[in-house]
């Protein structure tokens, strides 16, 4: 197969995995192995209820099925570290040693690796990058000067990957953990938000739990509490766009008191997003998990009506099981020792055929 990439050796050596929705690849970097993925999206109106955005239908399970075309939105999720040091009691990323930062032509690579899996596509409209598969991206810089690269470099991306895209769209996922630059870092992350991006970036700090007691526990006491959370995000600018994310990885016995939230964030800078806990080897060995979560919208319901009365926009995300089964959400990870286990065959994204995805490795 000609290469896609002017100048770039092929994958060798790599793994990549075909799933439904797109692939989840690993190999060896710098310092060690990273997992990587490139995948399609199913679309907002068949795995989210976000009465704000005019998705109103109870999400009853998210049946498998097509992705959109990659022309109009591709994921690429990127590891930001190598493992990770937070130990978090929902995640199977700590199962692996932690060797510290990917630097910054690492973050690259992994980006145009993912591109390279897709080498009939040209264009896409939107293109979302999250630093969220392996590592707690607020620790690496690398992933701030990456970000403000990607938002002058557009064409430098097409000259290099033959890909022209219309939104480059980068997700920062940080659990806010105790450290002496979070809230310069987070302040940071604001700006090349609303400035290099103007808008078109998103924040999302992962909360899972209104409980002192539950996020000690589960962030093992390496996390800011609430209150501190709370103090940085006044000083967070107006958000341009969709607004800053509080992030609710949602486990049946997890608390969210709405009361609370609303003493502490402003809704007119934070919206709240609420996802089932995922099922993977952490949280079955620790317990942890939503009860019908992928079956039934009776879980989140309650939550979401508490919410929404205390002012917040409310968005409910249900994966379908092609994307828990495939790995593709976040705490998963083959390096850990996971499997996938999607039995619904061979990647189904519109607008891509079996001949024109075959690559070499």
């Amino acid at each position: 197969m000609k290469e896609r990439l002017k100048g770039k050796e092929p994958m060798t050596g790599f793994v990549i995995n075909e799933i439904p929705t797109g692939y989840l690849f690993f190999g060896d970097y710098t310092k060690g192995k990273l997992e990587t993925l490139s995948i399609g999206d199913y679309g907002k109106e068949k795995n989210v209820k976000a009465d704000f955005l005019g998705y109103n239908k109870p999400i009853n399970g998210v049946p498998n099925g097509a992705c959109k075309p990659l022309t109009e939105k591709w994921v690429t999720t990127l590891s930001s570290q190598y493992g990770c040091s937070m130990n978090c009691t929902f995640c199977d990323v700590p199962k692996i040693k932690f060797n510290g930062n990917v630097g910054f032509e690492d973050l690259k690579k992994q980006l145009y690796n993912a591109i390279e899996l897709f080498p009939q596509i040209k264009y896409t409209e939107r293109l979302n990058i999250h630093f969220a598969r392996m590592g707690e991206p607020i620790f690496n810089e690398n992933v701030f000067l990456f970000s403000k690269w990607l938002s002058e470099h557009k064409f430098k991306l097409y000259e290099d990957t033959g890909l022209r895209v219309e939104v480059i769209h980068p997700v920062l996922s940080t659990s806010v953990p105790k450290y002496k630059k979070i809230e310069q870092r987070l302040i940071d992350w604001c700006d090349i938000k609303n400035y290099y991006f103007n808008g078109q970036a998103g924040l999302q700090l992962s909360i899972n739990s209104t409980s002192e007691e539950q996020r000690n526990k589960m962030f093992r006491g390496k996390q800011l509490s609430l209150e501190e959370i709370a103090k940085i995000g006044e000083k967070f600018p107006v958000p341009l766009s969709r607004k800053y994310t509080l992030n609710f990885a949602y486990a049946s016995d997890f608390i969210v008191d709405a009361s609370v939230l609303r003493e502490l964030f402003d809704p007119e800078k934070f919206m709240v997003k609420i996802t089932p806990i995922h099922n993977n080897i952490a949280c079955i060995e620790n317990n942890i998990k939503t009860i019908e979560g992928y079956e039934s919208y009776a879980p989140y319901q309650q939550v979401e009506d508490e919410l929404i009365k205390v002012g917040f926009d409310v968005l409910v995300f249900v994966p379908s099981f092609d994307e828990e089964n495939g790995l593709v959400t976040c705490g998963n990870l083959v390096l850990s020792g996971s499997s996938i286990k999607t039995k619904s065959g061979k990647l189904n994204i519109e607008g891509v055929s079996r001949n024109e995805r075959k690559i070499e490795r």
